[in-house]
């Protein structure tokens, strides 16, 4: 068979494109021949949805970080204004998004962006869309808009999100524990001693990676500022994303100190966290899974709104990652972190993949 497999995501940053990529080289692996295609949603979405989804971010993120907050209670936490907003979002995402998928005519449709799953949810559930309908989750906590009960199948990265998903999606909703929503790479175990030499890092003491997530978010340099206060840190890694503004601005602050090493965008990732002895992130999502993954003990710092507070309460409640909401206090939750052993669980070799999940339903429907 051929089948045909249409991934929707939405390019807001790499936390949706990232999970795309890597669940479609996992398709193309796994059943070679198929024909996996890639959409950005927003388009189809229309531009009221894709100056909500995509435009406000760019300046509330940066400038108006108050507004997150907001919007992320009248959209997703509020009762009756999420049904309203969901309501809306359907209404005027409809007609691009039916056109869109009948364009593709794809056996099996999987969305890594929740907005386009909600909206998808709501034809499958009226019949609207006839083929199976897959909902990719990436985040640990507030699912709404992630899960609908509208989806066939939920693929999520933490057991941890399955009471959350049930009271979202029903206690009928199919959910299944996967990888490949994160590269391969991360479920191979990485010598930190070759990792270290791959980047050019010293070989002995403590490094500290900083990040701000693709968008280059948070207080990323309060927190090197904070890594530089523990003694033993031989180099704090500043990792900007996309942002080059931010870039810039760090190579003025810690330029001369041998200290620190800023960095834009990476696909190294792997290699940092096999390198590093603790990452402090601001966003959550996917790169504290990857932190997880290999074993780099993390800490969320530096940008806890909307959907990134909801996880940060799930950080704490799982055990997960360390949460640390002042500057003040991260020196001493770095010192901590440092001092635990490097532990790499080995549960998420032993997870089905992603695409072995979406491939049956493509051969269940055949």
């Amino acid at each position: 068979m051929r089948p045909r497999v249409l991934i929707l995501t939405a390019s807001v940053g790499e936390g949706h494109d990232l999970p795309a990529r890597t669940l479609a080289a996992q398709l193309r692996l796994e059943r070679p021949g198929a024909d996996v295609v890639i959409e950005d949603c927003l388009p189809a979405m229309g531009r009221a949805v894709a100056a909500v989804s995509a435009g406000a971010p760019s300046i509330v993120f940066y400038r108006f970080q108050w507004l997150w907050d907001l919007g992320f209670w009248f959209f997703a936490r509020c009762g009756p204004t999420r049904r309203l907003t969901q309501f809306m979002l359907t209404r005027l995402a409809t007609p691009g998004v039916l056109r869109l998928v009948a364009s593709v005519d794809p056996a099996v449709i999987v969305s890594v962006y929740p907005n386009v799953t909600e909206v998808l949810g709501r034809l499958r559930a009226t019949g609207s869309i006839d083929v199976p309908v897959v909902a990719g989750i990436t985040d640990l906590a507030a699912l709404h808009y992630w899960a609908t009960p509208g989806a066939d199948l939920h693929l999520i990265t933490h057991a941890e999100s399955i009471p959350e998903l049930q009271q979202i999606a029903g206690d009928n909703a199919v959910v299944q524990v996967v990888h490949g929503l994160t590269a391969p790479e991360f479920l191979e175990p990485r010598e930190k001693a070759k990792a270290r030499s791959a980047l050019g890092l010293p070989p002995t003491g403590k490094v500290v990676l900083v990040s701000g997530g693709g968008w280059g978010v948070g207080d990323v340099e309060g927190a090197a500022a904070a890594a530089l206060e523990v003694e033993e840190v031989v180099r704090v890694v500043c990792l900007c994303g996309r942002n080059e503004d931010l870039r810039r601005h760090l190579l003025q602050r810690f330029g001369s100190n041998p200290r620190v090493r800023v960095e834009g965008f990476t696909t190294q990732m792997p290699d940092w966290l096999a390198a590093g002895d603790a990452l402090v992130h601001s966003t959550g999502g996917l790169t504290v899974l990857e932190a997880i993954m290999l074993g780099c003990p993390a800490i969320s710092y530096g940008w806890g709104r909307g959907h990134v507070r909801m996880n940060n309460r799930a950080y704490r409640r799982f055990g997960l990652a360390d949460v640390v909401a002042h500057r003040r206090e991260l020196q001493a939750a770095l010192t901590r972190v440092l001092e635990r052993p490097r532990e790499r669980p080995d549960e998420f070799s032993a997870l089905p993949s992603a695409a072995s999940c979406v491939l049956a339903l493509v051969d269940g429907g055949a």
